[in-house]
């Protein structure tokens, strides 16, 4: 009996350790899930390579966008996991004719993919980086594939992915990191702070199969050299001459804007924000209203071929013989220099930046005289009194709004010139402020010619009389009604006597939305379903719309129906009525229709641009006239109208129409020539536990293992405590 009792004892005492080991390491897993710092949030960056392309699943493909508006649209889909633009040079003209391709599943993640050469290609990648100093340029990193550097390492670190590489290139406080190269067979990550342009030692791309070199783009501009940053003629070996002329027809123009001297040209690339501006072309006395000023962020470094490229080039078919321009890249020189501060290099751009597409000067605002102000005294946007102007031109579709910011508050008025009296604003102690040119009549006497306003915009200090001191600024909107090379804001130029600030708005991309009636957005309905049908751009725009060639076709695309004709009028109003304005949208309402072989309809619609609201088009049908928002507004100069008539971008819709009682019919769930729900993609989200659920998860585990051990722990002791029968 004691036996007995001495094991039952030792029993206890083992379960009673057991349970408490296992509380402790419960316990200690809930302490280490609530104390776990969380990583940071991934951001989304896009890495360029160029002249090389990656085979990938296009699911849209649109021609005659800018590079910027490409890259936009990757950015905004979720689909898109990479972008590929071309353009294809035009000798006659000499013109570039761009091609866009998003795509939902690219090559380029893949390390074992080889990538194709591939003339005149920007082949741009989605990435998510776990940084907060990640820029907002269209880019962050430049990506050759296959190649190293050697012997410029300043740090070595392992990591599982490439993201995870570039990730602590942004990261880095230690040095200006400018460049990475990432081994994805061994995960090796090194980090160094020189790149393919640094000056003092020798520095060559070197084949290394199974390893890609990057380049930081997210440097600002004074960080983009270890010592002095200047501009030169490119020294390839080939003449200045025919350097200037591939690159005025082969490379894409990131910026273009007009200046007065080629010095202002290059303070423009020097200065610029939205992109690292390696490269620029001069051509030039500005001619009228056409810019003089490219902006490139290539050199003969970004191409894969280096100066022999320029060897191969040919002249084009039309050739006067004139030299193109002067073209300058920036050179880093071999002088030593004191190198930015340790971490500034992978910091997010401040001080330029930009508002609506218009680029801004970087000047810090206040009441009082900024002491770290970066335009000197001697600057043209400065004058004899320390005032320092910061002006930005908004092209909206009535007027011109230029706005200006100072470093101080300033007393005087803004007005047009020549028309002080009826086009002004007086200003009192404000350090912001803003002029509205009408674009229309003879208030502001704003000039226009072929979809070009233009306006002289005066600041001067006295009510009265003009003085040295006052600011006289040339600005300039250019309104592009094709879907083709819409330039971005552009940047002020300095000039002693006029500053020329031009600007073009970006012609947003126009969507289809089919509604109910109760206006709910709708993908399946029944034939005889009363609907509205959308074309719509942002309300914010100063662009109206107009539709023709509106096509309705089957899924399977053996049959289509034009509703709406090239001349912008319904075909037959009973089944398709023509098209009303809803503000900036287009807006029909009409019953649902189907094809007799097809359950899918798919609506396909040419779309352009007017400035301003469009003109209707005058219809017939059955001997009675109405108008329907299916032609542009008539242009007084016709040739503009026939040379834009083929630049038109493409926006399509699918619905379903379903039978009544269709969605009752077994067949439509089995067979497969009905499956409409094959090609959709079905997103699961599964939010990350906040830090408040985790501690929850926590503490309602200690209640649960002390609530455990408390009943254990009552239970043996019952039973300890119970008398034990003898056995006689």
């Amino acid at each position: 009996m004691r036996l007995n009792l001495h094991q039952q004892h030792r029993n206890s005492h083992n379960i009673m350790s057991t349970i408490s080991t296992t509380t402790s390491i419960v316990i200690a897993l809930c302490t280490l899930l609530i104390v776990l710092p969380s990583p940071a949030a991934a951001r989304m960056a896009f890495e360029k390579l160029t002249d090389f392309d990656f085979a990938g699943t296009t699911y849209y493909s649109v021609k005659n966008l800018s590079l910027y508006e490409c890259q936009g649209w990757c950015r905004e889909e979720a689909d898109c996991q990479a972008a590929a633009f071309s353009f294809v040079v035009n000798p006659l003209s000499p013109s570039q004719e761009t091609h866009c391709q998003l795509q939902n599943d690219s090559s380029a993640h893949n390390p074992s993919a080889a990538p194709q050469r591939s003339a005149n290609m920007y082949y741009m990648v989605k990435l998510q980086l776990r940084s907060e100093n990640v820029c907002h340029r269209p880019w962050s990193f430049e990506r050759v594939p296959n190649k190293v550097i050697r012997g410029n390492d300043n740090a070595l670190i392992y990591t599982s992915t490439k993201e995870a590489c570039l990730s602590a290139c942004l990261n880095e406080k230690r040095f200006v990191c400018r460049s990475v190269e990432y081994d994805y067979n061994s995960m090796k990550c090194v980090l160094s702070d020189a790149d393919r342009r640094s000056g003092g030692q020798f520095v060559q791309l070197a084949d290394a199969q199974g390893t890609d070199y990057f380049e930081n783009l997210c440097l600002k501009p004074q960080q983009a050299c270890k010592s002095t940053r200047s501009f030169t003629n490119a020294r390839v070996g080939v003449s200045e001459e025919k350097v200037a002329q591939y690159v005025g027809l082969h490379y894409y123009t990131d910026k273009e804007l007009q200046v007065t001297s080629e010095s202002a040209c290059r303070l423009a690339c020097e200065i610029e924000s939205e992109f690292l501006c390696r490269s620029f072309l001069y051509l030039g006395q500005p001619q009228g209203a056409q810019y003089n000023c490219r902006l490139y962020h290539l050199d003969h470094k970004t191409l894969p071929d280096g100066p022999s490229t320029y060897l191969n080039h040919e002249r084009p078919l039309i050739d006067h013989g004139e030299p193109i321009g002067q073209y300058f890249e920036n050179v880093c020189d071999k002088s030593s220099a004191t190198p930015p501060s340790p971490g500034a290099g992978a910091g997010p751009i401040t001080g330029g930046g930009s508002l609506d597409g218009i680029d801004q000067l970087p000047i810090t605002f206040d009441h009082t005289e900024d002491p770290n102000l970066n335009i000197s005294r001697n600057d043209v946007n400065c004058d004899k009194t320390g005032t320092c102007y910061d002006v930005s031109v908004h092209c909206k579709d009535t007027r011109i709004a230029v706005q200006v910011r100072t470093n101080k508050p300033f007393n005087g008025r803004i007005y047009a010139l020549g028309r002080s009296e009826t086009c002004n604003i007086d200003v009192i102690n404000s350090d912001s402020f803003r002029l509205d040119l009408t674009m229309a009549g003879q208030d502001c006497n704003t000039q226009s010619v072929t979809g070009v306003y233009s306006n002289t915009v005066v600041l001067q200090h006295h009510s009265v009389v003009m003085t040295k001191a006052d600011k006289i600024y040339k600005v300039k909107c250019t309104y592009d009604m094709s879907s083709k090379n819409i330039t971005f804001g552009m940047m002020p130029i300095r000039d002693p006597e006029m500053i020329h600030i031009n600007s073009s708005p970006e012609a947003p991309p126009p969507r289809i939305r089919i509604l109910d009636t109760r206006q709910r957005e709708v993908e399946t309905v029944r034939i005889g379903d009363r609907l509205n049908f959308r074309i719509e751009i942002p309300e914010d725009t100063p662009y109206g719309i107009f539709a023709r060639s509106c096509v309705a076709m089957a899924k399977d695309a053996r049959t289509s129906f034009k509703i709406i004709d090239d001349d912008g009028c319904p075909t037959d109003p009973t089944i398709f009525p023509g098209f009303t304005a809803d503000g900036n949208a287009l807006q029909s309402t009409y019953e649902a229709f189907r094809f007799t072989e097809s359950y899918g309809v798919i609506f396909q619609c040419n779309v352009k641009y007017c400035l301003g609201p469009c003109e209707p088009a005058v219809c017939e049908w059955n001997m009675e006239s109405f108008e329907s928002l299916g032609r542009r507004r008539r242009r007084s100069v016709e040739s503009n109208d026939t040379k834009e008539a083929d630049e038109d971008m493409n926006i399509s819709q699918e619905i379903l129409v379903l039978d009544f009682g269709d969605e009752k019919r077994e067949f439509f769930k089995s067979d497969p020539s009905t499956d409409f729900a094959k090609d959709k993609t079905v997103t699961i989200i599964e939010p990350c536990p906040t830090k408040t659920s985790v501690l929850a998860l926590a503490v309602t585990c200690a209640l649960m293992i002390l609530l455990y051990i408390s009943t254990l722990f009552v239970y043996y002791m019952k039973k300890w405590m119970q008398p034990h029968k003898i056995v006689a």
